[in-house]
Parts: C-alpha cells; structure tokens; sequence
C-alpha cells in the first residue's frame, strides 16, 4: 500500500490553495473590519457601506473553494502521482495570489472605508479602487481553472 498515491497530493493541493485563500481572507476582512467598527461608533448609518466594502477580501475565500471543488471532481482512484502533482500545482495560482492579493485588498477597503467616513458619497470610488486588487485574484482563478484543464 501507498502512502502517498495520486488522490493524497490533488487533496492536499485543493485543501493548501483554499486554506491559503481563506488565511488571506481573513486577515483581509479582518482589517477592513477593524477600521470599519471605529467609522461605525461615529455614524452608524455608514453599516450598509461598510460592510460591502468589509466583505470585498472574502471573495479569494470563494474563487478558491471553486478550485477546489473542481479539483476534488477530476480526482480518480486510478490517478497517478504526476496526475495528482498536476492538480497540485492548478491549486497554487489562486491559493498564493488569492493568499496576497485578499489582505491587500482589506488594506485598500480600509482606506476605503476611511473615505467613507469623510465623503459619504464615495462608495463606488471606494469598491472601484478595491477591485483594481480583485483583478489579479480573478486572474489566478482562470489561470487554475485552466490548469485543471
């Protein structure tokens, strides 16, 4: 028996690119928020802008578990280890990227929010410049898709 077969390592790289995506998600979230709380206590009325901008860093989180949904379907009990190195590798583009690119991203959506807090009208400003920081978590998504093939 092996211990380590094909299925192990396609596994093991959908579980590293979301985990990597989810870590950055967090941190990314997690600052907006913490800048988003301090808005909040001065004008409440700000929630519904915060937390659009709050939630931006999230979506490496998702475009990751697509990944790795598409990665746990390509996986066959028969597959080689090269085969499964093949779907390793298809899940590092969104994980590192999405890892990077989610914690800038919660930075961007802080100054954002900041923004927010003097200009009231400054939303979409605020969500365009964030996106600009989407782009490239987008890019690594179609780079892995394309990857898996």
């Amino acid at each position: 028996m092996k211990i380590i077969d094909g299925q192990l390592v396609a596994l093991l790289g959908a579980a590293l690119g979301f985990l990597l995506a989810g870590i950055g998600s967090s941190k990314g979230v997690g600052l907006a928020g913490q800048v988003g709380a301090g808005v909040l206590t001065e004008d409440p009325s700000k929630f519904v802008s915060v937390m659009v901008l709050e939630a931006l860093p999230s979506t490496q989180t998702i475009y990751a578990f697509v990944i790795a949904f598409f990665i746990i379907g390509r996986i066959d009990p028969a597959m080689t280890v090269t085969q499964g190195l093949h779907l390793f590798a298809a899940a590092l583009p969104i994980g590192v990227v999405g890892f990077i690119s989610a914690i800038y991203q919660g930075k961007v959506a802080a100054a954002g929010i900041q923004l927010i807090a003097k200009h009231s009208g400054s939303l979409v400003s605020a969500i365009t410049l964030a996106l600009m920081v989407e782009m490239f978590a987008i890019l690594s998504l179609i780079a892995s898709i394309l990857m898996i093939g």
